[in-house]
């Protein structure tokens, strides 16, 4: 802990309490509505989603997650999609809401974020980037946080690379020019936010909304409720002095 210097949070189940599948479905369900009467099958557009997000999964850094999901979107839903992305913008600014009901409010993760910022501590909102940043800043707005809160907020439209790919780590790290000694990730699934031990990274699993799809062991990093991380916060050394 000493070395730390860097906090790392993931959003989704972490600093949002979140039922995942619950919000996969009102996610989906809200999307459907919305482009139904525009002439769009909603099956048809969820299998789009699913093939454009699963194409940012795997991106390879050549192009950014945007330009890989509009790209892969576009070729199942039709190439006339291209022109339809502000509609998708304000489909996150207004309908997204709907998703909203799947969530949770945890009053202690605006307090952690903010307190190890005063504390000097460079914090950067590592979510999983397969969103666009209106709908990113919707969800952080559901948890009571601010982009202010924050170094750096990873969307698709500025990050090459997506969870747990230890690539997307290592370009925060770089971008800020941290060894992943002084780094912490702290995040809910085993898979893809304490795959950081990897790279030497310290990782705290929080157990509220916990992912463990494969039964991984859960040594080799802290872990607790957000009520034990929280007050781990407030013990992690002050660095502004």
């Amino acid at each position: 802990m000493q070395k730390t210097d860097t906090v790392l949070f993931d959003l989704d189940g972490s600093l949002l309490p979140m039922d995942q599948e619950k919000f996969v479905k009102y996610y989906m369900g809200a999307l459907g509505k919305t482009f139904a009467p525009e002439g769009y099958d909603p099956g048809l557009l969820t299998s789009s989603v699913w093939k454009g997000t699963e194409a940012m999964m795997r991106n390879d850094g050549a192009m950014s997650n945007r330009d890989r999901f509009w790209e892969v979107f576009s070729d199942s839903m039709g190439q006339d999609m291209k022109s339809r992305e502000e509609f998708f913008v304000q489909f996150y600014r207004e309908q997204f809401i709907e998703a909203k009901a799947a969530t949770g409010f945890q009053p202690l993760a605006p307090k952690a974020v903010r307190e190890l910022k005063q504390k000097g501590y460079t914090v950067i909102l590592a979510t999983n980037p397969l969103f666009p940043s209106v709908a990113t800043l919707r969800r952080m707005e559901w948890a009571g946080l601010k982009p202010e809160d924050f170094s750096l907020v990873t969307t698709y439209e500025e990050e090459y690379f997506c969870k747990p790919s230890l690539q997307y780590y290592t370009s925060i790290l770089e971008r800020f020019h941290k060894e992943p000694e002084q780094c912490m990730m702290v995040g809910n699934d085993v898979d893809e936010d304490m795959c950081v031990t990897e790279l030497g990274m310290a990782g705290y699993l929080l157990t509220d909304c916990m992912l463990n799809r494969h039964g991984r062991s859960l040594e080799g990093f802290l872990s607790g409720n957000f009520e034990q991380f929280y007050a781990y916060v407030q013990e992690m050394p002050d660095r502004s002095v």
